[in-house]
């Protein structure tokens, strides 16, 4: 198969990109927007005074705090991700095999030859990071090696530089940023709600004047923190809705990069199909370990019901699945490979 750009890939891509470029802004406004309602509302209410005026932030402030916030997902992003499962860089003469089946394969594709860490996990599973083609690091565990074949390998590789290839990787890593803003915020009011219900053992001990001071308090912290709490929450999840919806997408595209790559359908479908039965062999402890915000970039899903009944309700209804289903997956690589057989 001939290599071919994906037109309906790079469309989300863009649609993507667009989409986690504005939402930053849209949740610093609607924030703004309760400060400027309930906010001032709190505040006569906490003051016994009318407040006039209303808070305001400086677009311009607001653009460079955004810029800053995506340079620093940018510049960081492969390192906190490497981080996160405990990943090494492993150099030509540690994994000799391993070298160089990814600069022959970057060769074909006509890449610079990306960095490889190793995971020393019994999850068999790959991703890809880095802020450019030039940057791109893969990962791959220890679990990986230890039960794919040669060709398999292959096939996991090439699926991991199409996704260089097709530059997916830069999006997905700047895609988290507002995932992980919002996320950050919530937990920041959820901590301050803590709090209120730390320090309403105060009541006891206070005057009557010290008592309603708490009172009002307690009340306009615990109003601040349920508002910041539910904004924060719902842009967190439509970020992350769409952020998935474009993951699922890239993992077809890299397999038919891989196809078109190896010209070998059949051991990229044979590999997906052993990183699914040994996903629900594994311990739970050790697929937790593996789980963390990372599960959108591994070549096989772990995300699956082997977590128990309570994380497959959250996974399944509530969020769309990272990946498509590998059963599908697999009927599609098995048609290419109806297709190569019949030329």
């Amino acid at each position: 198969m001939e290599w071919r750009s994906d037109r309906s890939l790079q469309l989300r891509m863009g649609l993507t990109l667009a989409f986690v470029l504005l939402l930053p802004f849209a949740f610093a406004y609607v924030m703004l927007f309760l400060l400027n309602t309930v906010g001032l509302e709190l505040l006569e209410f906490a003051t016994e005074r009318p407040w006039n005026g209303e808070f305001y932030v400086d677009p311009l402030l607001l653009v460079g705090a955004v810029v800053v916030g995506f340079a620093a997902q940018y510049a960081l992003g492969d390192r906190v991700a490497l981080r996160s499962v405990g990943a090494r860089r492993v150099d030509a003469d540690e994994r000799p095999e391993l070298h160089a089946a990814v600069t022959r394969l970057s060769s074909q594709l006509d890449l610079p030859v990306p960095d490889l860490a190793v995971s020393r996990t019994d999850v068999p599973n790959a991703f890809t990071v880095g802020r450019s083609p030039a940057s791109a690091t893969v990962v791959v565990t220890t679990g990986l090696l230890d039960r794919l074949d040669a060709e398999e390998l292959e096939a996991v590789l090439a699926h991991e530089l199409a996704h260089v290839k097709n530059r997916d990787v830069t999006v997905m890593t700047l895609a988290f940023f507002l995932p992980t803003l919002t996320y950050f915020v919530a937990m920041a009011a959820y901590v301050v709600l803590q709090g209120v219900f730390h320090v309403l053992g105060g009541f006891r001990h206070a005057d009557d004047d010290g008592a309603k001071g708490l009172a009002v308090a307690i009340v306009v912290l615990t109003v601040s923190a349920i508002l910041t709490l539910a904004v924060s929450a719902a842009f967190w999840v439509g970020s992350f809705l769409f952020f998935r919806l474009l993951s699922r997408y890239r993992e077809y595209a890299a397999d038919r990069g891989a196809v078109s790559l190896t010209g070998n359908p059949g051991a990229l479908a044979s590999a997906l199909r052993t990183l699914d039965e040994t996903m629900t062999e594994l311990p739970d402890d050790d697929l937790r370990e593996q789980d963390g915000g990372l599960e959108a970039l591994y070549v096989a899903p772990i995300d699956a019901p082997q977590f128990g009944a309570d994380r497959d309700l959250i996974s399944r209804d509530v969020f769309p699945a990272t990946h498509p289903p590998t059963e599908d997956r697999i009927e599609r690589l098995r048609e290419m490979d109806r297709g190569l057989e019949s030329r």
